[in-house]
């Protein structure tokens, strides 16, 4: 349903303003490549049409959103990525991966993803093409889904506490209803199980038909289970002892990754909100 700016009670008119703009921000990353129409934006934050574009305008002014003249559609602008550079750590996540995911997707000629915990939900951060033909792009960086959706985040989730796992999948029930409804917490539960027995989750992704995914967690430095390394591809791909030698690829680069951070000493405060 569509609010209007007086239309939220739960916080003071500063707040919800922050909290849309935040929202506005994040839809914009998770399709940044192809860029949002204004339609698609206002829809997406739930508010309504005149406040996003008025929003959007404000945005624009400041550099911290773009707008394609020909098209019309909206793309993060040059702020945001100064911001970025400004506010990265001195020891960056994709740095320390980046040479596991190459070699994972040069043995498996495959789509490899690194995912992080953020909150709620897990986001993508970069991605690894192989040299098989067909590609499976499933996830591009940026983009974000609740922590109880998607091998990568599945895999994050099997290595937290059982009652932080629980206050999760509780603060994104009507989330996940809403966007997956045929995925049940039956099947979310049996994902789970299957990765905590297994190691890997390997599971058929959700928003593409006749792709399939196996992912593995990362622990820090603390051994807290903060984000994962995926691998995506066709059904065929991955059947039978052809599971066993990706599993075995990742696993090897978990190892080597999970190594250099407890060497730097990496700790990833993955903290609830």
């Amino acid at each position: 349903m569509m609010q209007d700016d007086a239309g939220d009670d739960t916080s003071s008119p500063g707040t919800q303003v922050i909290r849309r703009t935040a929202l506005l921000l994040r839809l914009l990353t998770a399709h940044n490549r192809v860029g949002m129409r204004l339609v698609d934006l206002y829809r997406g934050a739930e508010i309504q049409r005149s406040t996003a574009h008025r929003m959007l305008q404000g945005l624009v002014s400041e550099r911290l959103v773009t707008q394609e003249q020909e098209s019309k559609r909206y793309f993060l602008g040059p702020a945001i990525y100064e911001m970025g550079l400004a506010a990265a750590p001195p020891l960056q996540l994709r740095d320390i991966c980046q040479p596991y995911l190459n070699a994972v997707a040069e043995q498996t000629g495959d789509t490899v993803f690194l995912s992080v915990r953020s909150g709620f939900d897990g986001v993508c951060v970069d991605r690894k093409e192989g040299a098989f033909p067909i590609k499976a792009f499933v996830l591009e960086p940026g983009k974000r889904r609740p922590l109880s959706v998607g091998s990568g985040n599945i895999a994050i989730l099997s290595g937290l506490p059982d009652d932080e796992i629980a206050r999760i999948c509780a603060a994104n029930r009507s989330r996940v209803a809403e966007r997956y409804p045929r995925y049940t917490e039956v099947e979310f539960e049996r994902r789970l199980a299957d990765v905590k027995r297994l190691g890997y989750t390997l599971t058929e992704v959700l928003e593409t038909v006749g792709v399939r995914a196996l992912a593995m967690r990362i622990r820090d430095a603390d051994g807290v289970s903060f984000a994962a390394i995926s691998v995506s591809t066709l059904l065929s791909r991955l059947e039978g002892e052809r599971v066993r030698e990706v599993a075995t690829y990742l696993a090897d680069a978990v190892r080597a990754v999970e190594e250099d951070l407890a060497k730097a000493g990496y700790r990833s405060g993955a903290a609830a909100r």
